[in-house]
């Protein structure tokens, strides 16, 4: 299994590209990460963009109205699509204006990772935290606790 994570921009904040690093880094032990920033534009352009690269891997979108889990489900879910899933995951975060209808529809998962709003570059922190969090969870080290 391979993640490949596609973002709208580059992180800004210094910040957030600290978080990358360190949540990139720490997951690339488990499993092989590659980061893909795309560059911004109108709504339906990044979506376009997005469903391009992402073009035969199965996609996960990150998007407020999609399912709120707690981390253990997310680890149960890598498993599942371990085992019987494709090789390749795509997780795509979308710029400011989120994503349009037609890429929500082409995910084989939407996911919330919270019922705010979160600006895109804190969503790539977020999430690559709770990837790492279901890697070590899978792998049975002490990171997560209940």
């Amino acid at each position: 299994m391979r993640f490949h994570i596609f973002v709208i921009g580059k992180p800004k904040l210094d910040f957030a590209k600290l978080g990358v690093e360190q949540y990139a880094g720490r997951l690339r032990p488990y499993v092989p990460v590659e980061l893909h920033f795309l560059k911004s534009g109108t709504q339906q352009g990044e979506s376009e963009a997005l469903l391009e690269r992402s073009k035969g891997m199965f996609r996960v979108v990150l998007d407020e109205r999609g399912e709120h889990v707690v981390s253990r489900a997310v680890a149960q879910k890598l498993t599942e699509w371990e085992m019987h899933g494709p090789r390749d995951l795509a997780f795509l975060i979308g710029g400011a204006d989120g994503h349009t209808d037609a890429l929500r529809q082409a995910a084989g998962w939407r996911w919330a990772l919270s019922k705010l709003t979160l600006q895109h570059e804190m969503a790539l922190v977020l999430a690559l935290e709770q990837l790492y969090r279901a890697c070590t969870l899978r792998a049975g080290h002490p990171y997560h606790r209940d």
